[in-house]
């Protein structure tokens, strides 16, 4: 781990926050969120629950017509689950275990592969039924073409969701280039390296490149994840520079765990919520306030949270669309396995994130 200060304690406060009620802030907008290379994605949690509560949905609606009571319904629907879920769960293994190979390939031949491994995961589920004694006259057909139905559909609505960041993709990019770098932040930055060129010229240099370096992340044309230590990293810079600007009115401390560099975020995540902590705790108050950045590794998870203090009397006001933003990229990519929770108590105002490793 690594510290610079002991100012604030990693408390859990989250624990007993109420979550920030969401105001628009013209002052923040978000990247688009990422795009993936295959049309579908098996490999992911939410997938996989969707999945099978999808093919026991369309089981019970399907048993329904041939069931005389409740008691027969039940009875149909189990006997239809025990070949619908092993067949559901192979073609999402599957499809896991041959993405890269998948991802190749055109779109079209995505598709094509799709409905064939429904038809072969149909097959398998009737097999079990039939090496059970379940089913006296296996429905071979019935089965292969329930599977190409209902593989078909998934993806259909796989697609769709994929589909779905696209339209927000060039709006979400024009409001990132007006607001990411606010006009404000730039003439401040400009203002600090002109102080500092005859007294500090090393050092009105070293702002002017992570000034540079900020630029070059906001302008950026890509929708690629990017690793946590290169978010980390972007943060230092910014903090760096509003440094400079609001000198010992912010304190920052560090607490990382190296063994966290690895989880996956979308680019430019980490450093709002971080100019968020800067413009609404150390900027509206005379004594400044505390800024925390914390990683953690928890086995196959990753926790990451931005700490400041507000002004006393005062609420972390402003902040509710920066959120929104990176609450809903954070799902886009991560969908239930990201967690984002924020809150405000006693003073400090918290947002806690989880994302897979």
């Amino acid at each position: 781990m690594e510290s610079k200060s002991g100012f604030m304690k990693d408390t859990q406060i989250l624990s007993a926050f109420h979550d920030v009620t969401p105001a628009a802030d013209p002052h923040y907008a978000q990247a688009p969120s990422v795009e993936q290379a295959l049309v579908f994605d098996a490999c992911q949690t939410g997938v996989v629950l969707r999945a099978v509560l999808f093919v026991e949905v369309c089981a019970g609606v399907g048993v329904t017509f041939a069931s005389f009571n409740l008691v027969d319904w039940v009875v149909r629907l189990a006997l239809v689950t025990g070949g619908a879920l092993p067949g559901t769960l192979a073609w999402l293994l599957l499809a896991c275990l041959t993405k890269r190979v998948v991802a190749r390939l055109a779109p079209v031949m995505q598709y094509a592969v799709a409905v064939t491994m429904g038809a072969a995961a149909g097959l398998y589920g009737c097999a079990m039924l039939a090496m059970a004694g379940l089913v006296p006259s296996p429905p071979w057909v019935a089965s292969a073409c329930s599977g190409v139905l209902l593989s078909g559909i998934l993806v259909a609505a796989l697609v769709m969701r994929s589909k779905g960041r696209l339209p927000a993709h060039t709006s979400a990019r024009l409001a990132e280039l007006q607001s990411r770098i606010r006009p404000h932040f730039l003439f401040n930055t400009l203002n600090s390296a002109i102080a500092l060129v005859r007294a500090e010229p090393a050092k009105a240099e070293a702002l002017l490149e992570d000034l540079s370096d900020l630029f070059r992340e906001a302008l950026k044309d890509s929708g690629e994840p990017v690793r946590l230590a290169q978010e980390i990293e972007l943060a230092r810079r910014y903090l760096d520079i509003e440094q400079v600007r609001f000198g010992e009115r912010l304190r920052v401390q560090w607490a990382l765990d190296p063994a966290a560099d690895d989880a996956k975020l979308p680019p430019l995540l980490l450093q709002p919520l971080v100019e968020n902590a800067v413009c609404h705790g150390v900027e509206p108050s005379a004594q400044g306030a505390d800024v925390r950045i914390s990683t953690q590794r928890r086995g196959s998870i990753v926790v990451i949270k931005v700490t400041n203090t507000v002004p006393n009397g005062q609420g972390q006001q402003g902040q509710g669309l920066a959120l929104r933003n990176v609450r809903e990229r954070l799902a886009l990519l991560h969908d239930v396995q990201g967690q984002f929770r924020s809150g405000l108590k006693d003073g400090f105002f918290q947002v806690r994130i989880e994302v897979p490793l």
